[in-house]
């Protein structure tokens, strides 16, 4: 049965939490930083009205993007993306946080800590207002954040190109999921007129995307807040002077 374009929005948002919930049940190590990740993101849900209608316009509960561009569904989506990009890479290499050392926080290059934590927040605002969809500062302030860790942080390096990919895929996952259960509903959803035009099997170039460099900053933007590295089990414990 097909389900009403309204309510796929939220059906579609509230399959991350499948993950979401199911990660943070059999991997207890990743509780915290899910956690913290999830509700840190989940005020992104509020930046909506950015994207509505310029990006996207969908069907939502009780009409709220139509009608005022915030939804509840952007809140959920924002929840589970955040406490799933931030654990993927952890998962993968069996990882946990460990604190950094006192010498490491003294290193030279973080007296730039924050603003490379900073930078997307800054990128964005900055070239919003430009003529071009706002996707594309916020991809570019993506990109800007991650590199900026990684070059803060050498060792979020993998960490950050690898989780980019990592949440690529799973994106993928779900955005084919969605192409195939709700025929057409990218086309009468998203604005791809007013983007490169560009699509992966049905999937817009820009979403992938963003997917991409979410993933970046998001993989390690954790480990930049608290000082802590990724550390497997396998590998010494490193010292804490």
């Amino acid at each position: 049965m097909m389900i009403a374009d309204q309510y796929i929005w939220l059906v579609w948002s509230s399959a991350f939490l499948l993950p979401w919930v199911a990660i943070y049940a059999f991997f207890p190590k990743q509780r915290r930083p899910m956690r913290w990740a999830s509700l840190f993101t989940t005020p992104f849900g509020l930046a909506e009205p950015l994207f509505v209608p310029e990006y996207w316009n969908p069907p939502s509960l009780f009409d709220l993007a139509a009608r005022t561009g915030f939804d509840i569904e952007g809140l959920i989506f924002c929840f589970a993306i955040g406490g799933i990009g931030v654990v993927l890479y952890n998962i993968l290499t069996a990882s946990i946080s460990v604190p950094v050392s006192a010498i490491e926080h003294q290193a030279l290059r973080h007296r730039f800590h924050r603003v490379a934590l900073a930078t997307p927040f800054v990128v964005f605002p900055a070239l919003y207002f430009l003529p071009w969809n706002p996707i594309y500062p916020s991809i570019v302030a993506m990109t800007a954040g991650a590199l900026a860790n990684a070059w803060c942080r050498p060792e979020l390096k993998n960490k950050t190109w690898i989780g980019g990919g990592l949440f690529l895929g799973f994106y993928v996952i779900f955005l084919a999921g969605l192409a195939w259960s709700a025929p057409e509903y990218i086309e009468r959803v998203w604005n791809l007129g007013a983007l490169s035009g560009v699509q992966i099997f049905r999937m817009p170039l820009e979403e992938l995307l963003f997917g991409f460099t979410f993933g970046m900053f998001w993989s390690g933007v954790y480990e930049h807040l608290t000082w802590t590295r990724p550390h497997t089990p396998i590998e010494p414990a490193p010292s804490i002077k």
